[in-house]
């Protein structure tokens, strides 16, 4: 299957010219709204356990399959990198926690890791009892600092031996395997944890996990295995909601929802039906795919009849994605006490159809192609353009589409390029400006949004990318075996914004970004001069204690010399 195919504006023009209906100017930026959030609205950031905790074997933690996935090599990620280490978050989570002070965030998302807590992902078969421990203090430490715990259980490293023993989210029983994790997690931290999430991105997992092979375990069961996985990671979903809603909601008042992504769809020619259509269809292969079921109690019918069709081409007697029972129907539905929206980007969309003796895949079976727009701007990611209009329509369209949910924004942010490393992100500064302004005219319009988290805290492990991308407000050093943190000019302007509680008037505003870049410039002297103190650090911890027990040694050699001689 090839990738996602996403086109510019040369082949957007070529595209429109053959459907006869050219796009007749793309959505304006609206003027900026000077205004303030609700007030309790609550300000965070996130990270995930893979990507920034390291200590990958310490401790009594089993392998995931991301470990499985890294150590093979073979070209699968950037670099032949691993997150072994990463930002080695385990040994610096008293640092990390005095940054999140430094914010003055009102909430930290964060994920546990399954293998750390349960090494073989069976609670039957062994807990760690250190892993119970490590986070436990996490959130008591959080909590001292006024910092609300945003947990979510499952963001992609699933326990190595679940994959090896069952073939992972290909296999049904792993809604019991979660359900029984949950429920331990509950147990241990649901006294404290008041927002659970159950998982982060589904989607991305399902397709490049079981479709591209991009993402751990790496199988390409190509127009299948993804259903098949989704369809799974569905039900785990709604059985630890269950578990949750009979068993701990009494005792512990807490709230269980799911984080999902997608970026917007936005028709090419708002004129022509099929555009339009596969606009929609784009949402709903991406967004109704997980939350139409929790909302509504089924998947789209547009992907009902898209992907039952198909399979019928292609001689198959049943649809390729997988059905529910009306029992499953009626117990999936109504299990999220919020929505969590993931937001990065935009794009065009417009019809093609791809011929069913192509063979089945995920992406033949949507019948659109992505294009953008070259005039975005472009941050240095090859699919992250700066397009903050979208995001207020996504935010619309969810709040429309399901039943005016209570609605957290759990991941929303900017990449950069490995070869940028200056600290002053004022394209960052611009990137933030736009979507949370975007947000907040999406409040105005009437859309029950709660908290918003930046992604991410600091760089980490990016995936198949390696450490080509960051995304962090906290710039790593990770050549240095310390990993040190260096604050970007994003950190001022994002705290500005959380101060004040949204954008209060032009001037203020503009100042904030006037302080923020001054501020990075000292920083970027700090940073320059890093391997400089890395080299001073080398020459004190091994060349002078060294230097030092030779001098030793030769005024022993000679105090025994002169004594012999005065014998």
């Amino acid at each position: 299957m090839k990738p996602v195919q996403v086109v510019t504006l040369w082949w957007m023009l070529l595209l429109m010219s053959r459907l006869g209906a050219a796009r007749k100017g793309s959505p304006e930026e609206a003027s900026f709204y000077y205004g303030i959030f609700p007030r309790g609205f609550s300000w965070g950031v996130g990270s995930s356990a893979y990507q920034t905790k390291g200590a990958w074997d310490q401790d009594g933690k089993g392998p995931s399959i991301w470990d499985a996935f890294t150590h093979s090599g073979k070209g699968k990620v950037h670099g032949d990198e691993t997150a072994d280490v990463a930002c080695d978050s385990y040994y610096k989570v008293q640092e990390d926690i005095v940054l999140l002070r430094e914010l003055h965030v009102s909430h930290y998302r964060f994920s546990l890791s399954w293998p750390r807590l349960l090494p073989t992902g069976v609670r039957a078969e062994r807990v760690n009892k250190k892993g119970i421990k490590f986070y436990s203090d996490i959130i008591d430490a959080l909590l001292k600092s006024n910092i609300t715990p945003i947990v979510t259980l499952h963001h992609w490293d699933l326990p190595q031996l679940l994959q090896v023993k069952y073939g992972g989210w290909q296999n049904v029983s792993m809604a019991r395997y979660f359900s029984d994790y949950a429920d331990l997690c509950f147990e241990a931290f649901g006294d404290r944890v008041k927002h659970w999430i159950t998982f982060s991105d589904p989607r991305a997992m399902a397709e490049k996990g079981y479709e591209t092979g991009h993402h751990a375990p790496g199988l390409k069961l190509r127009g299948t295995g993804l259903y098949k996985a989704a369809h799974h990671i569905i039900k785990a979903h709604a059985q630890a909601w269950h578990s949750y809603n009979s068993t701990w909601r009494s005792k512990q008042q807490g709230l269980v929802g799911i984080s999902l992504n997608c970026d917007w769809g936005e028709p090419v020619d708002i004129s022509n039906p099929k555009d339009v259509e596969a606009a929609e269809r784009y949402l709903q292969f991406c967004l109704g795919w997980f939350a139409n079921p929790i909302y509504a109690g089924d998947y789209p019918q547009v992907m009902k009849d898209h992907i039952g069709r198909k399979s019928t081409e292609q001689g198959l007697e049943m649809s390729r994605l997988p059905v529910f029972s009306l029992q499953e129907k009626s117990y999936i539905k109504g299990t999220s006490d919020f929505l969590g929206l993931g937001h990065f980007t935009t794009r065009y969309i417009t019809e093609r159809n791809y011929p069913s003796r192509q063979g089945p895949s995920y992406q033949n079976d949507r019948d659109l192609i992505e294009l953008v727009d070259p005039n975005w701007p472009d941050l240095g990611s090859k699919r992250l353009y700066s397009v903050p209009w979208g995001f207020r329509r996504l935010l619309n369209f969810a709040q429309t589409e399901y039943g005016d949910p209570p609605i957290y924004v759990t991941e929303n942010g900017a990449s950069q390029k490995l070869h940028c490393t200056q600290l002053c992100d004022e394209w960052r500064m611009q990137y933030l400006k736009g979507y949370i302004n975007e947000m907040l005219k999406a409040i105005k319009d009437g859309a029950n949004i709660k908290g918003y988290t930046s992604w991410s805290l600091l760089d980490k492990f990016e995936w198949e990318k390696g450490y080509s991308e960051r995304y962090g407000f906290y710039y790593v050093e990770f050549n240095d075996r310390n990993k040190p943190r260096y604050p970007k000019a994003s950190v001022q302007y994002y705290k500005k914004i959380i101060a004040a509680n949204g954008f209060p008037n032009p001037r203020e505003v503009e100042s904030w970004h006037l302080k923020a870049l001054e501020t990075c410039s000292i920083n970027n002297q700090m940073l320059a001069i890093e391997p400089l103190l890395s080299h001073m650090q080398l020459v004190t911890e091994i060349v002078v204690p060294t230097v030092c027990t030779l001098c030793v040694l030769i005024a022993a050699v000679l105090l025994m010399l002169l004594l012999r001689r005065q014998s």
